[in-house]
Order: C-alpha cells, then sequence, then structure tokens
C-alpha cells in the first residue's frame, strides 16, 4: 500500500515518495510534504535550471543554488525559469 502524503506543492493528498529523495532536514521536510508527482516536476524545473545555468551539479556554488531553488519550489515563492527563457515550440 503506498504512502499518502498532504502535498504542499499540490495542495491535494497523492502518493508520497519511497523515501527521502535529499540528505539531510530539506529531504526529511520533502519526504514528509511531498508528493511522487510534485517531486517529478520539481526534477524537470531542475532540468531546466542546470540546462539553462549551464549548471555543473557536482560544484558547491551549483548544488548551493539548486538546494535554495528546490526549498523555494516546494516552501517558498516558488522557483522561476530563468529570465527570458522562451519553452520549445512544439
Amino acid at each position: 500500500m503506498p504512502r499518502s502524503v498532504h502535498c504542499v506543492l499540490l495542495k491535494r493528498e497523492a502518493e508520497g515518495l519511497d523515501r527521502p529523495p535529499y540528505p539531510g532536514e530539506l529531504g526529511r521536510r520533502i519526504y514528509e510534504q511531498v508528493s511522487k508527482e510534485a517531486w517529478a516536476q520539481w526534477l524537470r524545473h531542475q532540468t531546466l535550471l542546470i540546462n539553462e545555468y549551464r549548471l555543473t551539479p557536482i560544484e558547491p556554488k551549483a548544488r548551493k543554488f539548486l538546494e535554495a531553488e528546490m526549498e523555494k519550489f516546494f516552501f517558498g515563492t516558488g522557483s522561476q525559469a530563468p529570465q527570458g527563457y522562451q519553452p520549445p515550440e512544439q
């Protein structure tokens, strides 16, 4: 039976993550309050940030930036796409 959480992003009950997706206190908060669906949305947004800002995730500065954006995405005002970003036409 899947674990259920009241997702802070989706504002409804949804299937929870199987384990904390990130270390430390932030990972624990995400595990307790974020659904699998919302986590998938973050992964897409994180990929956009990495590509548009040309980040190297193993660099400490990039990791710190992504962690701050993750915090904003789930628990703050929301993480925005880079200024001037235009999604590709489909």
